[in-house]
């Protein structure tokens, strides 16, 4: 099964080891992975902040960059909905709009990939410690995606996962909302930290690298000793080849 990467800004510029666990992960499942070093980002933060020309013009290079017919896979659920809810409105009645009806069907976020069409649960994946789990706001709620990560940490042998209280509430980050209205992303990222810390676990993961960065700088701020880690890097932890 051939696999393009897909590598949001993110973790090129400060998890790139995400990346290259992710790699390891569908390598060792049989997928022949390639990456095109031209890509660059989704077009998601332009169009955030509402510049939605700019936004379409990066949009429109990821159509060309991620062309054919490959599965693409990308360790961002926040990325994967962008692409598959908000490029229908930018290309809205224009003459590529059945590439982005088909480039919406063969993204998948990390999880969603290995469950939904590799099939796959027990990845054979190996961490000892005591881990609760972060619902992203893209993951669960443009994405669809609950079960899944659950269901494949499950399985890594020696990890024991508890859930959180008010474990679908936001983290507070949300890209530029964190910077518009910090009081209330700091104090949001506090509540997440306290329901994560009253579980006594010493790891919190995630499908999102950037909640991930948001929480982890609250705790940090805040004393609490507690790892973020993203899915990928659980998963490819305690095989041959991977990092642990």
């Amino acid at each position: 099964m051939n696999v393009q990467l897909f590598i949001p800004c993110f973790v090129d510029q400060l998890y790139p080891q995400t990346g290259f666990n992710m790699m390891k992960v569908l390598k060792k499942l049989g997928c022949n992975v390639s990456y095109n070093t031209n890509q660059t980002c989704c077009g998601q933060p332009a169009f955030n902040a509402g510049f939605r020309d700019e936004a379409r013009d990066v949009c429109t290079k990821f159509l060309k960059d991620f062309s054919g017919t490959d599965y693409i896979v990308t360790p961002s659920a926040s990325c994967t909905g962008f692409v598959r809810n908000y490029y229908t409105k930018l290309f809205d009645n224009s003459s590529v709009h059945n590439e982005v009806r088909d480039l919406s069907k063969r993204l998948f976020e990390f999880t969603e990939f290995l469950t939904e069409v590799l099939n796959v649960e027990n990845i054979g994946a190996v961490f000892e410690g005591k881990a609760t789990y972060h619902d992203s706001c893209a993951a669960l709620r443009e994405c669809q995606i609950k079960s899944g990560p659950r269901k494949l940490l499950s399985y890594v042998k020696g990890l024991e996962l508890v859930e959180m209280n008010d474990v679908e509430t936001c983290c507070g980050f949300g890209g530029t909302f964190a910077v518009k209205f910090e009081p209330i992303s700091v104090a949001m990222g506090e509540q997440k930290t306290n329901n994560a810390n009253a579980t006594g676990a010493k790891y919190l993961i995630s499908t999102d690298l950037s909640c991930l960065m948001h929480i982890d700088g609250v705790m940090k701020n805040k004393g609490v000793n507690i790892q973020t880690m993203h899915i990928a890097d659980i998963l490819a932890s305690g095989w041959d080849g991977a990092e642990n």
